[in-house]
């Protein structure tokens, strides 16, 4: 299930004074911050020059209902998370604003280059797990530790989940993933990582993440492998929403890259 794109093209504010210098910026709204401005995307004219906290500023404005995430909101420039929001724009950045999250494209990405043997994609098919471990199997290694991230039926405090929804930035999810592998490398005495992520409607019992990684030990692996889930479902940009049988919930993560929580001021 795919949500419909509403996407905006203007801001409807009124027309600002003739000499008054304009730009323009492109949002991007995930998750329950895009039902809550009831946009996938819109360009909005701003003041210039500008900045992160008063293109906020006026996006609570023009969207009074994402002001539930004022303390929470996630904020990424040119697909690069802002850890200060007194930085300044240039006309036509892309602005994506998002609760933290979830952990978990219409169509699965490229593979990585064989000669790396790392792979990070996404992917709306269902994951063979066997298949990805063996990816990461070179003939230096004694041990592969792979982890299956599924979707379980009951969650705690609610009824039965029927399925969930999983929505990605995909560029930025693909960006954040090979830097999470990259520093994979430098934390740990391993050989290679890969991760897949699923989108879309996921069934209960659905692999919806798996991550493989190689490594001359098997200590080695198992740690990278439990720090490289924490770090997925802390920063890399893909929403969860679950469906019970007595209604839906968007998911919010476990925390956000930081220094990057700051409210506009």
């Amino acid at each position: 299930m795919n949500p419909q794109t509403n996407q905006q093209t203007e801001d409807d504010t009124a027309a600002p004074p003739r000499d008054e210098k304009r730009m323009r910026v492109h949002l991007l709204f995930f998750g329950a911050a895009r039902e809550a401005a009831g946009a996938d995307e819109v360009t909005l004219s701003v003041a210039a020059p500008a900045s992160v906290a008063s293109v906020i500023t006026q996006v609570f404005q023009k969207y009074p209902g994402l002001r539930r995430f004022e303390r929470s909101l996630l904020v990424a420039v040119n697909q690069e998370y802002v850890r200060r929001y007194e930085i300044g724009l240039n006309d036509g950045d892309e602005i994506a604003m998002f609760p933290p999250v979830s952990g978990g494209s219409s169509t699965s990405s490229e593979p990585e280059p064989n000669d790396s043997q790392d792979f990070f994609e996404l992917t709306t098919e269902p994951i063979d797990v066997g298949v990805a471990a063996r990816r990461v199997v070179p003939p230096r290694c004694g041990a592969t530790v792979t982890l299956d991230g599924y979707a379980r039926e009951w969650t705690r405090g609610r009824g039965r989940t029927l399925y969930l929804v999983y929505e990605a930035y995909a560029p930025m999810a693909l960006n954040e993933m090979r830097r999470l592998g990259a520093e994979a490398h430098r934390r740990f005495d391993i050989a290679h990582i890969g991760i897949i992520h699923r989108t879309g409607r996921t069934g209960i019992g659905d692999t919806s993440v798996v991550i493989s990684v190689s490594a001359p030990h098997r200590r080695a692996a198992f740690e990278a492998c439990e720090w490289a889930i924490k770090e997925l479902k802390r920063t890399v940009p893909i929403w969860k929403k679950e469906f019970f049988e007595d209604g839906e919930v968007w998911v919010e993560g476990e925390g956000a890259p930081s220094d990057s929580r700051r409210s506009p001021e």
